[in-house]
């Protein structure tokens, strides 16, 4: 099935996905059918077994007719939907969609208002972290949400090569020799500030007070950078294994300039920080450093928690750390008893 989507200036309209249907007739058993009518279902062959080899096959009992199945009411399945924005292009050329998942009672409770997380690799994390939610929601620790995954537009798009260039805080010149692809994150922050945020907060019914940015490696390494540049502009961060020892460590000397700095004794805001005991030994010994770093500075009013997750690898952290870092974000919004 193929969808179009508006591409409209200076904001497209509202596209709503159709939800992705799935029919499938299921078979409860095999037992025989009750007495024919006089436009009797189709018959079916229920058989878990393939036949044998013609040479090892038994002697041919008589035919047997085929049970008949009882037909059953087709069960409908609703996979995630989402709706696609095309953002308008940027001064610098660049074309950028979000992608926006609403919450269940989005369209029945018109007088609510939502708070919203913000997720860096949409088109990668946007499925899982929804479901995460899902199962979240369902033990109501967590409210209702929406989310908003950060994207890029095409069938084919190079999310490696495009991630790198919005996502990192400096220049770190390839080793060999190419043009650099990398350090563009300022630029990514004022659209996120100025484009998306405004675009999502004038279209849909959110509550402004309540913004939580996540994302996973040179995602949660962007959700750092995001809070020690504008820590006022979301008040809660979820960095997932973050990349914090791209471009030798360019990220603590950051950190530590901005602890010195007035603005460190006003950060009001939640922060979740992970990393895995079998990810690669530098990558997560970066992590374990910048956490000790943390710890050494002081921030009065940033709630902070980090966590190991043992047992994984890289990507293997994304599932356990937005369990945990969801919570933790929206736990101010949650009746004491939680």
């Amino acid at each position: 099935m193929t969808i179009a989507f508006a591409d409209l200036r200076p904001y497209p309209q509202r596209v709503r996905f159709p939800a992705f249907a799935g029919t499938f007739a299921l078979a409860a058993s095999c037992a025989p059918a009750p007495a024919p009518l006089p436009a009797p279902p189709p018959v079916a062959v229920c058989s878990s077994v393939a036949p044998s080899p013609t040479s090892l096959a038994p002697p041919s009992p008589a035919p047997v007719a085929a049970p008949q199945v009882a037909a059953s009411a087709p069960l409908h399945h609703t996979f995630v939907a989402a709706e696609e924005r095309t953002l308008p292009r940027d001064a610098s050329g660049r074309d950028y969609v979000v992608y926006v998942f609403l919450p269940e009672s989005y369209d029945a409770r018109p007088e609510r208002r939502y708070p919203v997380l913000y997720l860096c690799d949409g088109y990668w994390d946007g499925p899982l972290v929804r479901t995460v939610y899902w199962n979240l929601a369902y033990d109501k620790t967590v409210p209702e949400i929406i989310m908003v995954g950060f994207g890029y537009p095409g069938e084919h798009a190079d999310y490696g090569k495009l991630r790198r260039w919005d996502y990192t805080p400096a220049v770190d010149p390839p080793s060999d020799g190419g043009a650099p692809d990398t350090g563009h994150a300022a630029e990514f922050l004022d659209l996120v500030e100025r484009t998306i945020i405004p675009l999502v907060e004038h279209d849909y019914r959110v509550d402004p007070t309540y913004r939580v940015l996540g994302g996973s490696s040179l995602g949660g390494l962007f959700t750092l950078y995001a809070l020690l540049t504008k820590p006022g502009l979301f008040q809660a961060y979820i960095a997932a294994s973050p990349a914090v020892g791209f471009d030798a460590d360019w990220l603590f000397r950051y950190e530590a300039a901005f602890a010195r700095s007035p603005a460190a004794r006003d950060v009001h805001a939640r922060l979740f920080v992970s990393g895995a005991d079998h990810e690669w030994p530098a990558f997560f010994g970066a992590i374990q450093r910048f956490n000790a770093q943390m710890h050494t500075h002081a921030y009065p009013s940033l709630a902070y928690q980090y966590r190991v997750v043992d047992g994984e690898h890289h990507a293997g952290t994304k599932g356990e750390s937005y369990s945990r870092g969801l919570r933790f974000a929206f736990a101010p919004l949650l009746p004491a008893e939680h």
